[in-house]
């Protein structure tokens, strides 16, 4: 019988772009420092979770209120985090600013039905893989159609023209349209939505807005002639090839398992 293999919808992008550090992380629990732009996303959805959580539960709070949940998800970790050139205090300016500019300008445009939908695992049998995750948000737009929004926070999440960067997203939002419609047992029929979250130095390159992606099931699969991107990655994990790629921005000295100054800790 076919071993299968989890893989997270958020490390979808990484299989393809590096399999020997996605194998690394996912397969032999090798760890890293988190960077600081991680860290500081992880406090920034803690943040909005609780204050859309509390909208949801019918128990409205202030951001101020869950501005507390950022802070201590900043900060209260366990988890080594290399800030490189910034610092702990420059990304709580940071966060608290997009976390106050979210409660107040994307927030009360949403209808979430599900915040944080933790969605069982889903087994592809015949392809060896399970697919797992959470999604950050359910939405129910105006024609009343189900949806997902994923919150991302980055240098390069909003351009300066106010456009929000979806690029290369599709196959993470396709992941997770399967796995909230099989958690919540309705069709998931809208647009996938991203909320973008600059994280600029300044106030006015602390940009936020929202970009939809179409279609983002249509890549995941194919068939025997024209295989998906499930295919592919179900391919890879199962070959044991994990290859490392030396033109990932990602596989530097820091970041790829296979180079002698890696951080990767076992």
């Amino acid at each position: 019988m076919q071993r299968i293999i989890p893989i997270r919808a958020s490390s979808l992008a990484e299989l393809f772009d590096c399999p020997a550090r996605w194998e690394a992380k996912n397969l032999l629990g090798m760890r890293m420092p988190s960077s600081g732009a991680a860290r500081l996303g992880t406090a920034i959805h803690a943040g909005t979770a609780a204050f859309d959580q509390a909208r949801l539960e019918g128990n409205p709070i202030t951001p101020d209120d869950t501005a507390g949940e950022f802070v201590k998800s900043l900060h209260d970790t366990d988890e080594e985090v290399d800030w490189d050139d910034a610092s702990p205090k420059d990304a709580e300016r940071i966060g608290l600013a997009l976390h106050t500019r979210y409660c107040a300008q994307i927030a009360p445009h949403q209808d979430y039905v599900a915040v944080e939908l933790t969605c069982d695992r889903m087994e592809i049998t015949d392809l060896g893989i399970a697919l797992t995750g959470t999604t950050d948000r359910v939405r129910r737009t105006t024609s009343g159609e189900l949806g997902i929004a994923d919150l991302k926070s980055g240098a390069r999440a909003v351009g300066s023209d106010g456009a929000v960067a979806t690029a290369g997203h599709g196959p993470q939002m396709g992941v997770y349209e399967i796995l909230a419609q099989h958690a919540i047992g309705k069709p998931i029929t809208a647009p996938a939505q991203i909320i973008g979250l600059q994280t600029g130095k300044t106030a006015t390159s602390q940009r936020i807005g929202t970009g939809e992606i179409s279609g983002a099931r249509e890549a995941l699969v194919g068939d025997e002639s024209s295989p998906g991107l499930l295919q592919h990655a179900a391919r890879l994990v199962h070959s044991g090839s994990f290859y490392g790629n030396p033109k990932s921005v990602l596989c530097s000295g820091k970041y790829c398992p296979r180079h002698p100054s890696c951080k990767f800790k076992g």
